[in-house]
């Protein structure tokens, strides 16, 4: 197991910290601004998280109940390959593995940037220009620093990286609380208004829209926000070192993503209203923390100010360790059924830490600072794609796995059983067709270059598939699932 030789798993309490820090991160500073943009206001977006509630909690509920059924690295992907076969586990594991790895460097890329307002001078001097965004040297140069730390956190195992992750949630819970009661503060009903209207970067051509409606701006959220909701799913990368109640762990991913999405719809509705929402989306990035220097005077407003920013860079750092944390695990279990190579099955022989997924991991944060902000949009819808796309498999393993295994254990049972299940099948099938669907009617379509990524994406895994059937054939399946669910307790 992937806690030998540590004293003490991982608490009910640290799954938490765990999931709800890799969900929030520091989204709500540095997008809360883009999501009324991009809904059309303050309210549609609340709304849209709301609706993104009704989407999710069903979706977690089936990891709820397949976590502690089915207690080993790879997630989703282990639960596909045990409830259909090894092909739909790797589409489930390839989709989910492309989102992980794409929000590591998008952390490496914005912690940097936001440290950058604090401390100017940091960034040096600019090396080039990526998809129309500098590349300072200061940014590769600390993102390098900062990726390289967290690669020694998380070599020293779970519960150390676990340890990091409580503690800095605790810091970003409260920044982000202290945001809400200080933006009620300056609350005006009237800041909401318009209910619904194009913001004024969207009127000045500089950004498309493609709804027209408040329900259509509320629907728009969808685009983006499993890619803000996703983190959950870290939990079950890390159940294998869990301490006590196998069942609570899984409970852990419903708490954390309705408090995320009710923290989200909060925010939303508080931060609209401190200051009329189109003077909002014009306030520089972190947004989410440069209003209080124009909602409040003097020392007050820069107190604020400084105190939510720092919390915003607690939140990168929850994110990007809880899927440092997450995706060499979820590497490691698809290496473990030999749908990659069996290299990346390896662990530290006292840490439990899959070395070699790690490394490939540290290789992918290293590059976040050298792309910039450029490919972030894309990157950004490209893995909700991902995310979609494995939480629809995941979904119908339950329905599937109540149908040809109904006596088998399940620590804990979702209520409502399959019909819950198919019902967050349905929604994600629904949600995955509309970011695909390039017409113009359709609000969550995630846009030409996000699609080109995605399917890129998903055909370099089959050529990889394929590339390694050799090797995965020449062990026999009872060996691969073996060592898949080896650990099952």
């Amino acid at each position: 197991m992937s806690n030998k030789g540590e004293k003490a798993g991982i608490s009910s309490f640290d799954f938490f910290c765990i999931g709800f820090g890799a969900i929030v991160g520091v989204g709500w500073a540095v997008s809360v601004n883009k999501w009324m943009v991009n809904s059309g206001g303050a309210l549609p977006a609340s709304i849209g998280y709301v609706l993104a509630l009704i989407m999710m909690v069903p979706i977690a509920l089936c990891y709820c109940e397949l976590a502690p059924m089915m207690p080993v690295a790879g997630g989703g992907m282990a639960y596909a390959y045990r409830a259909f076969n090894e092909k739909i586990a790797f589409i489930s594991g390839w989709a989910a593995f492309g989102a992980f790895v794409t929000i590591i460097p998008w952390e490496a890329i914005y912690v940097v940037d936001i440290l950058s307002i604090l401390f100017p001078a940091i960034k040096g001097q600019v090396l080039y220009t990526l998809a129309g965004a500098d590349i300072y040297l200061g940014n590769i140069i600390l993102g390098t620093a900062f990726s390289l730390l967290l690669y020694a956190v998380n070599f020293k195992g779970a519960t150390t990286s676990a340890m990091m992750q409580r503690m800095l949630t605790i810091f970003l819970v409260a920044a982000g609380l202290l945001a809400i009661l200080a933006a009620f503060g300056k609350w005006d009903i009237a800041n909401l208004q318009p209910y619904y209207g194009m913001a004024p970067i969207v009127e000045a051509g500089e950004k498309s829209v493609t709804h027209s409606g408040f329900m259509g701006g509320a629907l728009a959220i969808l685009a983006t926000a499993p890619f803000f909701l996703a983190g959950f799913e870290t939990i079950p990368q890390a159940v294998e070192d869990a301490a006590g109640d196998i069942a609570g762990v899984g409970k852990q991913v419903v708490f954390a993503v309705s408090l995320a999405c009710i923290f989200y719809a909060i925010l939303l509705f508080a931060l609209g209203g401190a200051l009329p929402w189109k003077e909002f989306t014009l306030l520089e990035n972190p947004a989410g923390s440069n209003l209080f220097k124009v909602v409040y005077e003097g020392g007050v407003g820069q107190g604020l100010y400084l105190f939510i920013l720092i919390g915003a860079i607690a939140g990168l750092f929850t994110t990007w360790n809880g899927f440092m944390m997450a995706t060499p695990r979820l590497l490691m279990g698809m290496a473990r059924g030999s749908i990659v190579p069996k290299f990346f099955a390896k662990q530290h022989p006292v840490h439990g830490t899959p070395t070699n997924a790690l490394n490939a991991c540290i290789i992918l944060s290293i590059m976040g600072p050298f792309l910039g902000y450029g490919l972030i949009d894309p990157l950004t819808s490209f893995a909700a794609a991902g995310f979609v796309l494995s939480w629809l498999i995941t979904s119908f393993c339950v329905v599937r796995l109540r149908k040809t295994e109904p006596d088998a254990e399940r620590p804990y049972k979702i209520p409502g059983g399959a019909a819950t299940a198919m019902f967050a099948g349905i929604v994600s099938l629904v949600v995955f067709i509309l970011l695909l669907l390039p017409i113009d009617a359709n609000p969550v379509y995630m846009g030409d270059q996000a699609t080109i990524i995605f399917l890129c994406w998903m055909a370099l895994g089959f050529l990889l598939y394929f590339a390694t059937a050799g090797e995965r054939n020449s062990i026999p399946e009872e060996e691969r699932v073996a060592a898949m669910f080896a650990t099952k307790k």
